[in-house]
């Protein structure tokens, strides 16, 4: 057995390891699959072997080295980085299922980088969750950025190209010119950037300096693609779909809203923040990006596009409860991360699927794609659902908590974006079911009407359908690690 310490090492060195043998073993692919696999279910056994402390109290850590007094690369498991941690390893399992079907099926070159680069990912990934202090978690969030640039490039197209330098120009932009600085202040005022119950910035500033300072911070982290630096994520779509699920789904935006969370709990503190006022610009920016965003997305006819935009909006439902610094809120966000991680890589896989099977891409050539490829299309219908939230999808609970939130906190405006955003997101996934088991197909030219995408392809979306569904009756884990984050 690993001590807790070991555990944290682990995670982070598995899928480095893991990468490395991936490399090696890039003659013989089945051999390099069966390496991706192997890692990806022991990173999960690892990071389990945490879960029981942590729900029962303890905060296992480790400070690897100082580099001066209060900035230390230093990592601890508390609840909020456990449950990200979960997510994104249990993830990683299916993702590497449903690569294997998309790659071969679509006959992909470079499938030992792409493998290589999604491994080092999920180890960056695996810092940023563990992370103990801001500085910590800013380096982690860097080499996450970097490891995941040759995967949205991986085509090697000139869109390609072009996506990949929106991609890396923002993320990497907004972090060295907002984050940094914040960063280095929070250091020189508080003396630390170490992760701590109630913040470690109580009476150090003015209302408006935290203010600032949040907004240097939350637009810092251009992964929680909060407009108006949030073009990278569409940009991003010209990445293989099951880039756009890592992207989306198991580790860059989760990292984003993850942080933007954690900053608000435990560098600000909640209870400094509500008295000084300094969220509720926040609350409006978050607001109009839900709706601003969900507005693109029922005009979009690429499925992607249309996908991207629903996580803009989806992220921004995490930052705005988040700021509305109310418990029930604040449980909201933790759970919408989980919800959102399990609905919409289940959405991208059905888009690749779709890709895969039928060479379709736009909403509009989905005229009775249901009926041939039902199980693809009946795990799209319920993630879905979890995205409107509406039962039995784990959406609703995180969407009923954030809405429960909002009224209990009387913050007017945060009910009505999430009221209206709800009706926009049934007004630009609905059609999309509709269309696909209730408007007739159109006759196939070739005669050679399609079937469903390759087997691991279709197990992966049906698992993660299934966990959408089963969340929502079982949410026992995620809704105890929130409580605990806001009640240590």
């Amino acid at each position: 057995m690993l001590t807790p310490e070991q555990a944290i090492l682990a995670s982070m060195a598995l899928p480095s390891v893991g990468a490395l043998l991936i490399s090696l073993a890039g003659r013989s692919p089945n051999l390099r699959e069966a390496v991706t696999l192997l890692t990806s279910t022991l990173l999960l056994a690892v990071v389990l072997t945490l879960l029981p402390l942590v729900m029962a109290g303890a905060r296992p850590s480790l400070v690897l080295f100082s580099l001066l007094p209060g900035l230390d690369i230093a990592f601890q498991v508390e609840p909020l980085g456990m449950l990200f941690a979960l997510i994104a390893s249990g993830l990683w399992i299916v993702n590497s299922l449903y690569s294997i079907g998309y790659m071969r099926g679509n006959k992909e070159a470079n499938q030992t980088r792409f493998f290589v680069c999604f491994a080092l990912s999920l180890a960056a990934t695996m810092g940023i969750a563990f992370s103990g202090n801001l500085l910590t978690l800013f380096v982690f969030y860097e080499v996450l950025t970097l490891s995941t640039y040759p995967l949205v490039t991986h085509a090697g197209t000139e869109k390609a190209r072009d996506g990949g330098r929106v991609y890396l120009g923002l993320l990497l932009g907004t972090s060295t010119v907002f984050l940094l600085p914040a960063l280095v202040f929070i250091w020189y005022i508080a003396g630390t950037t170490d992760f701590t119950v109630g913040g470690i910035l109580a009476d150090k500033l003015k209302p408006g300096e935290l203010a600032l300072l949040l907004g240097l911070c939350v637009f810092g982290i251009g992964k929680a693609a909060l407009m108006p630096f949030h073009r990278w994520l569409p940009a991003a779509m010209v990445a293989p779909t099951p880039v756009s699920a890592l992207l989306h789904a198991v580790a860059v935006v989760k990292a984003g809203v993850f942080s933007v969370v954690k900053v608000v709990v435990y560098v600000f503190g909640v209870d400094t923040l509500a008295t000084a006022g300094a969220t509720n610009w926040l609350v409006v920016v978050a607001g109009f990006s839900i709706i601003a965003a969900s507005g693109v997305a029922l005009t979009a006819d690429n499925l992607k596009r249309r996908l991207a935009y629903s996580t803009v909006s989806q992220l921004s439902y995490v930052t705005m409860a988040a700021a509305l610094l109310a418990p029930l809120s604040l449980v909201g966000a933790v759970l919408h991360i989980a919800a959102h991680a399990v609905g919409k890589i289940t959405l991208f896989f059905a888009a690749g699927a779709i890709y895969t099977a039928a060479h379709k891409t736009e909403v509009s050539q989905l005229d009775g794609i249901g009926r041939r490829m039902p199980w693809t299309m009946g795990a799209f219908a319920i993630a879905a659902l979890s995205m409107i939230g509406l039962p039995p999808a784990v959406g609703f609970i995180s969407k009923w908590y954030m809405l429960s939130g909002a009224m209990a906190s009387q913050h007017w405006l945060a009910v009505s974006v999430i009221v209206l955003s709800t009706l926009l997101n049934a007004g630009y996934f609905l059609p999309i079911v509709y269309r696909a088991f209730f408007v007739a197909a159109p006759a196939d030219p070739h005669g050679h009407p399609h079937g469903e995408a390759p087997l691991p392809m279709v197990i992966a979306l049906t698992a993660t359908a299934a966990a959408t569904v089963l969340l929502f009756f079982f949410p026992d884990v995620p809704l105890a690690l929130a409580r605990q984050m806001i009640n240590p």
